[in-house]
C-alpha cells in the first residue's frame, strides 16, 4: 500500500507541459535512474523478461475474430476492425518478437524503471509543480523501458515529438540509447494495449461507455502519425542488418 498526499492538478494530456516542465521531467527521471537504491529495497521488484505474454494474447484474438460472432456492438466493431488490420497487427507482433529475441540474447544493463511514465502519469498542480505518479509499475529493466515514452506518441500535447525529445534530454543529459530496446518497447506497449482492450471488450460486457472509449483508444494507435507509425520509424533506423 502506498499513501500519497492529495494533489489538486491535471495530467499531461489535460494541460500542455511547458518547456521548463519538460526539462524538469528529464532531470527528475535521470535522478531516479541514477539513484543508489539499496538492494534490500529492490530485491522484490520484478525483472524484465521480454515475455511473449501480450504478443500471444494478441495473436489469439486475431485468430478468434475470424470465426466468432458477438452480440455486443462494441465487440462486433472491434472484431471487424481487427480483421481489417490483421496483417498490420501481426507484423507488429512479429517485429516485437524479433527484437525481444535479440535483447534476450544480449540483455542491456538493467536499472530501476518507473515502467509506465507517459503523460497520463505526469501530474501538474495548480502552481505548476510537476509530479510523477503511479509507481506500482516499478521494474528492473533497460532504461529504454522509460525512455521509449519520450517522443513515442505518449508524451502529451503542446510540443512536436522532436521538441519533446530535445527538451527532455536537456534535463536528462546525454546518454547512450539502445535503438533495439527503444523499438522493442514501443511495439510492446502498443501490443499490450491491444491485448488489454481486447480482453476488456471481448471477454466482458461490463464498462458501459468506457467500452466505446477503449475501442477508440485501440483504433487510435493505427492512425497516421500515431504510435504504430512512430514505432515503425524507431526500428527503421536499425537498417536491414537486424532483420536477418
Amino acid at each position: 500500500m502506498i499513501l500519497y498526499p492529495f494533489i489538486e492538478g491535471q495530467n499531461g494530456y489535460e494541460v500542455n507541459l511547458s518547456d521548463a516542465q519538460r526539462v524538469e521531467f528529464g532531470a527528475a527521471l535521470k535522478k531516479f535512474h541514477t539513484a543508489n537504491i539499496p538492494s534490500e529495497i529492490t530485491n522484490g521488484i520484478s525483472r524484465e523478461m521480454f515475455s511473449p505474454r501480450w504478443r500471444e494474447t494478441v495473436k489469439l484474438f486475431v485468430k478468434r475474430v475470424e470465426n466468432e460472432t458477438y452480440k455486443d456492438s462494441v465487440a462486433t466493431d472491434l472484431a471487424k476492425f481487427l480483421k481489417i488490420k490483421r496483417d498490420e497487427t501481426l507484423e507488429l507482433v512479429e517485429r516485437a518478437e524479433r527484437l525481444a529475441s535479440m535483447l534476450q540474447a544480449q540483455p542491456p544493463e538493467f536499472i530501476l524503471c518507473h515502467g509506465d511514465i507517459h503523460a497520463w502519469n505526469l501530474l501538474i498542480d495548480t502552481n505548476g509543480a510537476l509530479y510523477m505518479v503511479d509507481w506500482d509499475t516499478l521494474i528492473l529493466a533497460p532504461k529504454e523501458r522509460d525512455l521509449m515514452f519520450v517522443g513515442g506518441g505518449l508524451g502529451g500535447n503542446g510540443h512536436t515529438l522532436q521538441e519533446e525529445e530535445t527538451l527532455f534530454y536537456q534535463g536528462y543529459g546525454q546518454t547512450q540509447i539502445n535503438p533495439i530496446a527503444i523499438a522493442y518497447y514501443r511495439y510492446e506497449r502498443i501490443i499490450e494495449d491491444i491485448a488489454v482492450y481486447c480482453e476488456q471488450i471481448f471477454l466482458s460486457d461490463e464498462g458501459g461507455e468506457d467500452r466505446e472509449q477503449s475501442l477508440e483508444h485501440l483504433k487510435s494507435n493505427y492512425l497516421p502519425g500515431h504510435t504504430i507509425e512512430i514505432a515503425y520509424q524507431s526500428d527503421r533506423i536499425l537498417g536491414d542488418d537486424y532483420k536477418s
